[in-house]
């Protein structure tokens, strides 16, 4: 899945996404609150903001240390 396994390049691209799973939350937040709003974009943005979480978590435990069990 991930072709990149230096720690650093996955560090990076964690941050990366994680600011663009908090700007997703805010663009949602903002147009839940509009009147009329657009269904199908809100539907689209809650989908790739789920997606973001499941990368995130990804990335989260490649980065942990592996502990014995």
């Amino acid at each position: 899945m991930l072709s990149h396994q230096d720690p650093e390049y996955l560090r990076t691209r964690l941050q990366v996404l994680i600011v663009e799973h908090r700007d997703l939350d805010e663009a949602i937040a903002q147009l839940t609150e509009k009147p009329g709003k657009d269904e199908m974009l809100l539907q689209r943005l809650k989908k790739r903001k789920l997606q973001l979480k499941d990368r995130i978590a990804l990335l989260e435990r490649l980065l942990e240390p592996d502990v014995p069990a």
